[in-house]
């Protein structure tokens, strides 16, 4: 199956760094995805908090390799690997898989930074890597919805390091630099939308403030050419097996089974690169406006 996008869109990722592609996943199928992802016991089970710099959180669960729940079907999905394949210019493997959970008014904000930016201390070498959200609840700015820099891929990778509470994020004053020169673009979603987007887009979102929940998928894909020299938390090259699009439908309400609980990881920390001077590195008070 070729890519879902249109060459306009192609040409838009090419030049913003990013693409939305309405109802990619039908309401059936998006409906699936949700429901499995709030009642599949492994990921509750997995669930860690990340604080922001007000000591907010989202909770989270990662996982490296997709295995075949109707999650893990959707990430193996022609219809998804086929289009990074496009983005990305050849064979990719699945990076990993999290989910991004803001609950109504105590969603926590995250701060400016390129999946790239800690990615790169991974042993990726190129920036041959792109992640998929998947919206499974309607994103808007009130809830916190993805923010991005137009056009910010471009600029390459951004020093990153430590900031006040527990992210890793960009160097605000770079990023101030680039807002006086690129658009900031509010991703506002409905469920089973998907928002494509290059590792080196800068990216943020604010605090869930409102009464809404706002939960997203991110599938995270690295291009086989770019198989990481270095051995970390994340998988180096990983044959993908495609299913059909069909296959999402098909396996229904299934949840992920005891053979695929390894793929789950712990709260993450840090690469040590990013902490070298044994503190933080960057602070949210260099900047008044993040967004």
């Amino acid at each position: 199956m070729p890519s879902v996008l249109s060459d306009d869109q192609r040409a838009a990722f090419e030049r913003d760094g990013y693409v939305l592609v309405k109802a990619f996943f039908d309401a059936d199928e998006a409906k699936l995805l949700q429901t499995a992802i709030e009642k599949d016991p492994a990921i509750r089970g997995h669930f860690y908090d990340r604080g922001d710099a007000e000591g907010m959180t989202t909770k989270m669960a990662t996982w490296n390799h997709p295995g075949d729940s109707v999650y893990g079907y959707a990430a193996r999905s022609r219809k998804m690997v086929d289009t990074m394949e496009d983005l990305l210019g050849g064979e990719v493997y699945h990076y990993h898989s999290k989910i991004t959970a803001k609950e109504p008014c105590e969603g926590g904000a995250w701060e400016w930074h390129q999946d790239y930016g800690y990615w790169y201390n991974n042993g990726c070498l190129f920036p041959y890597m792109a992640s998929a959200m998947v919206a499974l609840d309607r994103c808007t700015k009130a809830n916190g919805c993805l923010q991005v820099l137009r056009g910010s891929h471009h600029l390459g990778r951004i020093d990153h390091g430590l900031l006040e509470g527990e992210q890793v994020g960009a160097d605000l004053r770079r990023v101030d630099e680039a807002k006086k020169h690129l658009d900031l673009v509010y991703c506002e979603m409905e469920l089973g939308d998907v928002l494509f987007f290059h590792c080196n887009t800068l990216h943020r979102s604010d605090q869930n403030r409102s009464d809404d929940r706002r939960w997203t998928l991110i599938c995270c894909y690295n291009a086989r050419r770019n198989d990481p020299y270095l051995d970390h938390h994340h998988p180096r090259y990983t044959p993908l097996e495609k299913v059909s699009n069909e296959a999402i439908k098909e396996a229904g309400l299934k949840f992920s089974d005891a053979s695929h609980e390894s793929a789950f990881l712990r709260k993450s920390v840090a690469p040590a690169e990013l902490n070298k001077k044994g503190g933080k590195v960057f602070t949210t008070e260099a900047t008044d406006d993040r967004g």
